[in-house]
């Protein structure tokens, strides 16, 4: 070393050690990081955290990134545009529990977007924009929803469906079944008693249609008939307190019991 540094008076010692070993500059340090890898592996495995061995999801954790995607919430049209394409399946009304599980969704939220979609369905004016109602209306009857035609266009609908007037009742099916609905549970000999002529066949009309059903029998073992949600869903009631208050005219089952005017001859 010393006859390099006679030979070159310019260099310092340290420029003559980096000559000898002919590296320069970014070369050296490539070499002496490449050294250092070599020399210590562990440690730049350890601070390395690509180096890592990737975990498995845990199943919970593949439960909820499925949920985040299956969110009803982040379709289009959200919760509300859900309930609509259900209800336009929907062949019996839908209550909001029903829609809860079905959706994914809290109640409170499903009773929301509801009051919401009954309120543009009825039209509104926010002030800026008079929005008019549809030709369908959302009601709430035997504890659901369900869509119906709007009442101020029945003339019409009821032109497009006139070619069912086979399906109407009969006035016998109509009366035995106005008697079972204010009465019930009665039996079919109340009804007959209170008609004053057989009920048979208008009986088995009515069950037919699904108006209808046998309940549990009185206290002779006798046969009992109420009606069904179906016949709700058909007047488009809630509950049967709200049928016209019609009872008064109607003789109650002890008064057809005791009046031989009222029983069959």
């Amino acid at each position: 070393m010393s006859e390099n540094k006679a030979q070159h008076p310019d260099y310092t010692a340290n420029d003559l050690d980096i000559l000898n070993s002919g590296s320069w500059g970014f070369d050296s340090e490539d070499e002496s990081s490449d050294s250092a890898a070599e020399a210590s592996p562990a440690s730049v495995e350890e601070d390395n955290p690509w180096d890592e061995e990737a975990s498995e999801p845990t199943a919970e954790q593949e439960v909820q990134a499925e949920n985040q995607l299956s969110r009803v919430e982040l379709q289009p049209g959200g919760i509300k545009a859900a309930i609509e394409a259900i209800l336009a399946v929907a062949d019996v009304p839908v209550s909001a529990r029903e829609f809860s599980a079905a959706l994914i969704v809290s109640e409170p939220a499903i009773e929301t977007a509801l009051d919401q979609l009954y309120r543009e369905y009825n039209g509104y004016d926010d002030g800026e924009t008079v929005h008019e109602p549809r030709g369908f209306e959302l009601r709430r009857i035997a504890g659901g929803w369900r869509l119906y035609a709007r009442q101020d266009f029945s003339p019409w609908v009821g032109r497009f469906v006139g070619g069912a007037q086979s399906s109407k009742l009969s006035r016998a099916a109509l009366e035995t079944l106005a008697v079972i609905a204010y009465q019930q549970p009665a039996t079919r000999s109340y009804v007959a008693q209170v008609r004053g002529v057989n009920v048979d066949a208008a009986i088995r009309n009515l069950k037919a249609r699904g108006l209808i059903t046998e309940t549990v029998p009185d206290e002779k073992g006798i046969t009992q008939y109420i009606t069904t949600d179906t016949l709700l869903e058909k007047l488009g009631l809630e509950s049967l307190d709200q049928l016209p208050a019609l009872a008064p005219y109607l003789p109650d089952v002890d008064q057809v019991a005791s009046d031989p005017e009222l029983t069959t001859t």
